[in-house]
Protein backbone atom coordinates (compact mmCIF):
# COMPACT_ATOMS: atom_id res chain seq x y z
CA UNK A 1 0.00 0.00 0.00
CA UNK A 2 2.88 2.66 0.70
CA UNK A 3 4.12 1.77 -3.35
CA UNK A 4 1.34 2.72 -4.86
CA UNK A 5 0.87 5.76 -2.70
CA UNK A 6 4.44 6.85 -2.98
CA UNK A 7 3.77 6.13 -6.82
CA UNK A 8 0.96 9.10 -7.02
CA UNK A 9 2.84 11.34 -4.86
CA UNK A 10 5.94 11.18 -7.61
CA UNK A 11 3.49 11.67 -10.60
CA UNK A 12 2.01 14.56 -8.64
CA UNK A 13 5.34 15.82 -8.48
CA UNK A 14 6.35 15.46 -11.76
CA UNK A 15 3.03 16.97 -13.21
CA UNK A 16 3.58 19.95 -10.64
CA UNK A 17 7.40 20.55 -12.04
CA UNK A 18 6.49 20.41 -15.89
CA UNK A 19 3.42 22.82 -15.54
CA UNK A 20 5.10 25.07 -12.88
CA UNK A 21 7.36 26.94 -15.39
CA UNK A 22 4.18 28.11 -17.32
CA UNK A 23 2.73 30.01 -14.63
CA UNK A 24 6.06 31.74 -13.67
CA UNK A 25 4.94 34.67 -15.74
CA UNK A 26 1.20 34.92 -14.61
CA UNK A 27 0.62 38.40 -13.10
CA UNK A 28 -2.99 39.04 -11.09
CA UNK A 29 -4.51 42.23 -9.66
CA UNK A 30 -4.15 45.48 -11.52
CA UNK A 31 -0.67 44.08 -12.60
CA UNK A 32 -2.34 42.69 -15.23
CA UNK A 33 -3.69 45.58 -16.72
CA UNK A 34 -0.43 47.25 -17.55
CA UNK A 35 2.76 46.60 -19.56
CA UNK A 36 4.98 44.95 -17.42
CA UNK A 37 8.44 46.34 -18.80
CA UNK A 38 7.43 49.69 -18.03
CA UNK A 39 7.94 51.09 -14.11
CA UNK A 40 8.66 54.39 -14.61
CA UNK A 41 6.85 56.86 -16.47
CA UNK A 42 7.99 60.50 -17.17
CA UNK A 43 4.74 63.10 -17.33
CA UNK A 44 6.40 66.50 -18.68
CA UNK A 45 3.88 69.94 -18.35
CA UNK A 46 1.34 69.31 -20.50
CA UNK A 47 1.00 71.99 -22.69
CA UNK A 48 -2.48 74.24 -23.14
CA UNK A 49 -4.08 75.84 -26.28
CA UNK A 50 -6.79 77.18 -24.19
CA UNK A 51 -6.86 80.99 -23.50
CA UNK A 52 -7.96 79.95 -19.82
CA UNK A 53 -4.71 79.95 -17.32
CA UNK A 54 -3.03 77.07 -15.68
CA UNK A 55 -5.37 74.55 -17.35
CA UNK A 56 -1.62 72.79 -18.84
CA UNK A 57 -1.10 72.83 -14.66
CA UNK A 58 -4.42 71.72 -13.86
CA UNK A 59 -4.42 68.75 -15.78
CA UNK A 60 -0.70 67.59 -15.79
CA UNK A 61 -1.05 67.57 -12.25
CA UNK A 62 -4.52 65.20 -12.22
CA UNK A 63 -2.82 63.03 -14.90
CA UNK A 64 0.12 62.59 -12.27
CA UNK A 65 -2.44 61.93 -9.14
CA UNK A 66 -4.15 58.93 -11.40
CA UNK A 67 -1.03 57.29 -12.22
CA UNK A 68 -0.06 57.20 -8.78
CA UNK A 69 -3.05 55.79 -7.85
CA UNK A 70 -4.82 53.65 -10.33
CA UNK A 71 -1.15 52.25 -12.37
CA UNK A 72 1.44 50.12 -10.75
CA UNK A 73 3.58 52.84 -12.21
CA UNK A 74 5.94 55.44 -10.75
CA UNK A 75 6.34 59.28 -11.78
CA UNK A 76 9.14 60.08 -11.85
CA UNK A 77 10.98 63.68 -12.74
CA UNK A 78 12.96 63.06 -15.31
CA UNK A 79 12.66 62.11 -19.35
CA UNK A 80 15.32 58.91 -19.01
CA UNK A 81 12.33 56.94 -17.62
CA UNK A 82 11.10 53.64 -18.97
CA UNK A 83 8.20 55.78 -20.38
CA UNK A 84 7.18 59.32 -21.66
CA UNK A 85 3.23 60.36 -21.20
CA UNK A 86 3.24 63.73 -22.80
CA UNK A 87 -0.09 65.41 -24.06
CA UNK A 88 -1.21 68.82 -25.39
CA UNK A 89 -4.67 70.27 -24.75
CA UNK A 90 -6.16 71.18 -28.14
CA UNK A 91 -9.32 72.99 -26.80
CA UNK A 92 -12.04 73.72 -24.70
CA UNK A 93 -15.24 74.47 -25.66
CA UNK A 94 -18.88 75.54 -23.80
CA UNK A 95 -21.80 74.38 -25.06
CA UNK A 96 -25.41 75.30 -24.65
CA UNK A 97 -27.47 72.31 -24.06
CA UNK A 98 -30.88 73.62 -22.37
CA UNK A 99 -32.06 76.77 -21.92
CA UNK A 100 -35.61 78.81 -20.49
CA UNK A 101 -38.30 80.54 -22.23
CA UNK A 102 -35.96 83.43 -21.61
CA UNK A 103 -33.19 82.19 -23.50
CA UNK A 104 -31.10 81.55 -20.23
CA UNK A 105 -29.01 78.93 -19.82
CA UNK A 106 -30.35 76.19 -17.97
CA UNK A 107 -27.53 73.81 -18.73
CA UNK A 108 -23.87 73.96 -20.37
CA UNK A 109 -21.25 71.38 -21.32
CA UNK A 110 -17.88 71.94 -20.63
CA UNK A 111 -15.44 69.37 -23.18
CA UNK A 112 -11.83 69.47 -23.48
CA UNK A 113 -9.88 67.89 -26.49
CA UNK A 114 -6.60 67.00 -25.46
CA UNK A 115 -3.95 64.66 -28.08
CA UNK A 116 -1.93 61.85 -25.98
CA UNK A 117 1.13 59.93 -26.87
CA UNK A 118 2.58 57.28 -24.46
CA UNK A 119 5.98 55.92 -25.88
CA UNK A 120 9.00 53.97 -24.48
CA UNK A 121 12.37 55.20 -24.20
CA UNK A 122 13.04 53.85 -27.18
CA UNK A 123 10.18 56.23 -28.30
CA UNK A 124 7.63 53.05 -29.81
CA UNK A 125 4.18 54.30 -28.95
CA UNK A 126 2.67 52.02 -26.02
CA UNK A 127 -0.68 52.45 -26.87
CA UNK A 128 -3.03 50.86 -29.21
CA UNK A 129 -2.85 51.95 -32.44
CA UNK A 130 -6.44 53.39 -33.71
CA UNK A 131 -8.63 52.97 -36.33
CA UNK A 132 -9.23 56.33 -37.08
CA UNK A 133 -6.67 58.11 -39.73
CA UNK A 134 -4.81 60.38 -37.81
CA UNK A 135 -0.95 60.14 -36.79
CA UNK A 136 -0.35 56.41 -35.30
CA UNK A 137 1.54 58.29 -32.20
CA UNK A 138 -1.41 60.60 -31.50
CA UNK A 139 -4.90 59.18 -29.52
CA UNK A 140 -7.52 62.32 -29.12
CA UNK A 141 -9.63 62.30 -25.76
CA UNK A 142 -12.06 64.28 -25.35
CA UNK A 143 -13.88 64.38 -22.28
CA UNK A 144 -17.16 66.86 -21.28
CA UNK A 145 -19.28 67.75 -17.68
CA UNK A 146 -22.09 69.74 -17.50
CA UNK A 147 -22.60 72.69 -15.82
CA UNK A 148 -25.86 73.53 -14.35
CA UNK A 149 -25.21 77.52 -13.24
CA UNK A 150 -29.00 78.05 -11.68
CA UNK A 151 -28.51 75.68 -8.86
CA UNK A 152 -25.10 77.82 -8.28
CA UNK A 153 -22.49 75.33 -10.25
CA UNK A 154 -19.74 77.76 -10.91
CA UNK A 155 -17.38 77.55 -14.06
CA UNK A 156 -14.24 76.18 -12.50
CA UNK A 157 -16.21 73.19 -10.73
CA UNK A 158 -17.27 72.29 -14.43
CA UNK A 159 -13.59 72.81 -15.57
CA UNK A 160 -12.37 70.75 -12.92
CA UNK A 161 -14.78 67.75 -13.48
CA UNK A 162 -14.00 67.87 -17.08
CA UNK A 163 -10.17 68.25 -15.76
CA UNK A 164 -10.57 65.09 -13.70
CA UNK A 165 -12.28 62.55 -16.02
CA UNK A 166 -10.05 63.81 -19.15
CA UNK A 167 -7.14 62.64 -16.99
CA UNK A 168 -9.06 59.44 -16.03
CA UNK A 169 -9.51 58.98 -19.57
CA UNK A 170 -5.87 59.44 -20.61
CA UNK A 171 -4.83 56.97 -17.91
CA UNK A 172 -7.30 54.30 -18.97
CA UNK A 173 -4.99 54.41 -22.25
CA UNK A 174 -2.00 53.41 -20.55
CA UNK A 175 -3.86 49.55 -20.01
CA UNK A 176 -2.93 46.99 -22.41
CA UNK A 177 -5.16 45.61 -25.07
CA UNK A 178 -6.89 42.41 -24.11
Amino acid sequence: MTRPSAARLLALLACAGLTAPGCAAYRFGNETLYAPDVTTVYVPMIESDSFRRDMGERLTEAVIKEIELKTPYKVVGTPDADSILSARLMGERKLLEFENQNDDPRALKYALTAQVTWLNRRRQPLAPMNSIPLPADFIPITQTATMLPEPGQSDASAQQQAIQRLAEQIVATMEEPW
